[in-house]
């Protein structure tokens, strides 16, 4: 408990599913978190509600992150409300999936935006809060999908946007080590969110059976995850991706 203590942590995307997950769990090891949300306010009030109702701290507010203004401003107004910024959990995104061949330009660019340009814009952001803390985490929502190509799945933006962002990782995780900033990037495989369970079952079941551990990850197995390497306890740890799939990825 309280690995967290004193920090504040910024996290996308906290109205359901993994950043919702993050947001209780980081607020029970004593973070005051600061969350935002797109669209689903109800979502979104929820999860503050169930962080306040454990005895955790949580602000939170609809933004658009996809809006550099609006993420400044999420950035700048959650650190003058929480009186820092020590961690920044960029969990939210948004692909369009079509094979390569039917993606249009605009769902191709969608999908860049909400994987690549919403880190960017939050990151560069909370940047100078994190030199004049004396440091921090950052962590980034990457994929395995941006590991390997998937013959089944239409997702030729998802897949360079996933990608992309481990470059980026590696690339911030370089020029923020003077200053104590570690960046890493988490690639959950298949986890058990609302967006997974529309999903044809037919299909679900064939991925499941692919598992080596022989089930779909939950919210928690990515969060705790991010939590490690949030707290001191990874101190040492900077421009690593961590996969989280049960073994997908290497067992055959």
């Amino acid at each position: 408990m309280n690995r967290l203590q004193g920090k504040v942590a910024f996290i996308t995307g906290t109205s359901s599913g993994q950043g919702r997950t993050a947001a209780r769990i980081f607020a029970a090891e004593g973070a005051f978190v600061v969350g935002c949300w797109r669209q689903d306010a109800d979502g979104g009030r929820e999860t503050e509600r169930m962080v306040r109702e454990a005895g955790g701290r949580m602000i939170s507010s609809q933004v658009d992150m996809t809006d550099r203004a609006a993420a400044q401003a999420w950035i700048n107004d959650g650190v003058a409300e929480a009186g820092g910024l020590d961690i920044l959990y960029n969990n939210a995104a948004g692909a369009r999936y079509k094979r390569f061949a039917e993606m249009s330009p605009e769902s191709w660019t969608y999908t860049l935006v909400n994987e690549l340009d919403i880190v960017f814009h939050a990151s560069q952001a909370a940047w100078p809060h994190l030199i004049a803390r004396g440091g921090g985490a950052i962590l980034n929502t990457a994929s395995t999908v941006g590991l390997r190509g998937r013959a089944r799945m239409g997702a030729a933006g998802h897949a360079t946007g996933k990608a992309g962002l481990m470059g980026l990782t590696r690339q911030m995780a370089a020029e923020g080590a003077q200053h104590q900033i570690r960046v890493n990037a988490i690639s959950p495989g298949v986890i058990a969110t609302p967006a997974l369970a529309r999903s044809p079952s037919a299909f679900m079941d064939q991925v499941i059976a692919e598992i080596p551990l022989g089930r779909a990850g939950q919210p928690e197995d990515v969060a705790y995850c991010a939590l490690w390497l949030a707290s001191d306890e990874g101190a040492w740890i900077t421009a690593q991706n961590f996969v989280i799939d049960g073994g997908s990825s290497e067992i055959k």
